[in-house]
């Protein structure tokens, strides 16, 4: 009976030393990868590293729901609608407040939105309303709402003039606003254009 021909593999044949250096290499590439590994991601906005010490865990705060707010709106039978939220450090003091456009839900037509900053106090309160950054009475619609990097962006839908009927408004506005001096402020100058 002949044997197929197999070439002599000598380098297949493991010594002692060839598990020593296996080992020792792999223990090198473990703790090189314990070194090099970036810290853990994490969505949350940290508060109070500089009172408790820098060793501390980031804290995460829920931003404020919108759910349990009482809206500025005259809705009259209807409840008010929340259409859009976004969420993010709007004034730097590391907890994150909501931004919500809001509006009547109305049986028919397009009630006007009105888009408020929600926030709660430092302790956790109960959320609550501090600004109104599109008031219902100016007829506008949001059709976009972002917030990124401390800005609030919007894209609103509006009309030229009271003669347009509410169902087919003829201007589009691309606003944002920032946190300065205490108050938000419109830094985009209307650049209002016809649909």
């Amino acid at each position: 009976m002949q044997h197929p021909a197999v070439p002599d593999l000598s380098h297949t044949h493991t010594r002692p030393i060839h598990w020593v250096a296996t080992a020792t290499a792999v223990a090198g590439v473990v703790a090189l990868s314990s070194v090099l590994q970036p810290d853990a991601a994490t969505a949350a906005q940290t508060t109070g590293q500089a009172a408790a010490g820098p060793k501390s865990a980031p804290v995460h705060i829920a931003p404020p729901d919108p759910a349990a707010v009482a809206f500025p709106l005259e809705c009259g039978p209807v409840k008010a609608v929340v259409q859009k939220k976004a969420s993010g450090d709007l004034d730097g003091d590391g907890r994150p407040e909501t931004v919500a456009v809001v509006h009547c839900d109305a049986p028919m037509g397009t009630p006007p939105d009105g888009a408020y900053v929600i926030t709660r106090d430092a302790h956790g309160g109960r959320p609550r309303v501090v600004a109104t950054l599109v008031d219902p009475k100016e007829r506008r619609t949001a059709t976009a709402l972002s917030v990124r990097d401390g800005v609030v962006r919007a894209t609103l839908l509006g009309y030229s003039s009271a003669d347009v009927p509410s169902c087919c408004p003829d201007l589009t506005d691309d606003v944002k606003w920032r946190w300065k001096d205490g108050a938000f402020i419109s830094d985009t100058p209307s650049q209002a254009r016809s649909v």
